[in-house]
């Protein structure tokens, strides 16, 4: 679902993240920087119509269960650039607009 942001859970994952370009912002409700980053990511999820951009609640309990299993979180948010399943690139801490764009751009040309 290019162009809006979507809510990812263990159902959904595997799908979205085999991609040709995806990215997946990990959060949780208490952390302040996730709730400041929330906007960039559906400003970015409308204007990359190309790039799948999903956003793990990993506080919501079962939700994310596999997920967690799957990766070491230290810090969130954490996002993740993926092509066909394929971790391309892990960032720690809120990014800002511009810096995301320039990492977009970089990595998915296309989108």
């Amino acid at each position: 679902m290019a162009g809006v942001l979507e809510n990812v859970t263990d159902e959904n994952y595997d799908e979205l993240i085999q991609s040709p370009a995806a990215m997946v912002a990990y959060g949780i409700a208490s952390c302040e920087p996730c709730a400041e980053y929330d906007p960039i990511l559906e400003q970015a999820a409308s204007r990359f119509a190309n790039l799948r951009i999903g956003k793990a609640k990993m506080h919501i309990p079962g939700r994310c269960r596999e997920i967690k299993k799957r990766h070491n979180f230290e810090t969130y948010p954490t996002t993740h650039l993926f092509s066909r399943g394929e971790l391309l690139v892990s960032r720690e801490g809120k990014i800002e607009e511009a810096e995301l764009e320039a990492l977009i751009k970089e990595y998915f040309p296309g989108c």
